[in-house]
């Protein structure tokens, strides 16, 4: 009997030997450093070869900006064992942004940035942007999720950002300059493949100083504040993409406690969820929606947190013309791709955005309200190159349907969501 219980398991420990992986080796990366590969990948030597995992592993990869696609490959060696090759195509990483947005009312205000988002091959983006909208704003960021580990990274941010802001008064709209100047830093950790946090700090100096329009004597004309904001950010991420096309479901919640010490601009708290749900449509088409819902600290306040605005939720409704303290926000559109060559695709997208908000200091049926629901149905172009990463330039004109409507061209690179 112990003769053939020690061949029994000789022979189970033979055949476990001959599943191993002996052999990992990276191919077709020129900038993507092999070893980060590695070190974000789940797979690992003198382990069975399990399906499950190189999936998983491939999934992952193709969501790196670095990434355009990715395969894998398990092919067995003369010693039983195996070699899993993990084959990459890259995306040329450094890359223009511009957002363009314009209404029929002669609104016009533009971004232009670049960044690379793969610095020193281990999927850090680094870079900052120029905006126009009647005044000049800058911002410089910085983003390393891995930089501490394969699930630890930090995040760097500062904007100086100045626009005109209309402020709502009761006896009409003023407009005022202005100013954010922020600091930023974020603690970046995936607490597995499909869960991930951001949480960290904003100190930022906000500044109001009137221009033009109504005034209250209650309202000042000028106002300076410090605020310390503290953020939450939680991401449950389980899309999976090919290319351009994208299919699965994301949930992204937004939590922030701003403290200050003016009383016209009130401590509050915010926390927003953008649902998101992609889906293929046959081989060449692609549905998308967003589901935003958000809610604040109901300050009666004319300087709202949750604006309507040209390039966060609705398309053609025009730059900042409304703010409330809640919001429900949907955006739904079709993409279909009618043209395809090589690295080139040409898509077409029908959308519908629409939404409503509450008042500050209001209550829940001021969503019911026709003067604060929007619809804004449109149609575009994409125009996608499939090697450089993000390269979505997109050309949208929407138009309203609902109370006061406007229309107007949103364009910019990169899917609206």
């Amino acid at each position: 009997m112990r003769v053939i219980a020690c061949l029994f398991f000789l022979c189970f420990s033979t055949t476990c030997i001959a599943q191993d992986i002996s052999e990992i080796v990276v191919q077709g990366n020129t900038k993507t450093r092999s070893n980060f590969v590695r070190k974000i990948t789940k797979v690992s030597e003198n382990t069975p070869v399990d399906s499950l995992i190189l999936e998983a592993d491939i999934t992952r990869l193709k969501r790196l900006p670095g990434i355009a696609h990715a395969y894998y490959q398990v092919t067995p060696k003369d010693d039983g064992t195996f070699k899993v090759i993990y084959g990459v195509e890259e995306n040329f990483t450094i890359i223009p942004s511009v957002n363009v947005y314009t209404t029929n009312n002669d609104e016009f205000a533009y971004r232009l940035g670049l960044y690379e988002f793969n610095g020193l091959g281990q999927n850090i983006s680094i870079g900052g942007f120029y905006q126009k909208d009647i005044y000049s704003s800058f911002g410089v960021n910085f983003k390393a999720p891995y930089l501490f580990s394969k699930a630890t990274g930090i995040a760097l941010n500062y904007q100086n950002l100045t626009t005109e802001e209309p402020v709502f008064l009761d006896s009409g709209t003023a407009q005022y300059k202005y100013n954010n100047t922020s600091y930023e830093v974020l603690g970046l950790h995936e607490f597995n493949f499909k869960n991930r946090i951001e949480a960290g700090i904003n100190y930022f100096t906000e500044t109001y100083n009137f221009k033009s329009g109504a005034t209250n004597t209650e309202v000042p004309r000028f106002l300076k504040v410090n605020k310390l904001l503290y953020k939450l950010i939680y991401e449950y991420n389980d899309v999976k993409r090919d290319y351009y096309y994208v299919d699965g479901f994301k949930s992204t919640l937004n939590f922030q406690y701003v403290t200050t010490q003016s009383e016209m601009l009130p401590e509050f708290l915010i926390g927003f969820n953008d649902f998101i749900y992609y889906k293929r449509i046959g081989e060449k088409g692609n549905w998308a929606n967003r589901l935003r819902l958000g809610v604040a600290t109901n300050n009666d306040s004319p300087f709202a947190p949750f604006a309507v605005d040209n390039n966060l939720n609705i398309r053609g409704v025009g730059n900042t013309i409304d703010r409330g303290t809640a919001a429900i926000v949907l955006n739904t559109e079709y993409r279909q791709t009618l043209f395809e060559k090589n690295w080139f695709v040409l898509q077409g997208t029908i959308f519908v955005d629409g939404g409503s908000w509450r008042n500050p200091g209001g209550d829940f049926g001021d969503f019911s309200d026709s003067q604060n629901l929007r619809i804004y149905p449109g149609a575009g172009l994409r125009f996608i190159h499939k090697r450089i990463f993000n390269t979505v330039f997109r050309v949208d004109y929407g138009f309203g349907i609902t109370q006061n409507p406007t229309n107007g061209f949103v364009i910019g690179i990169g899917q609206y969501f």
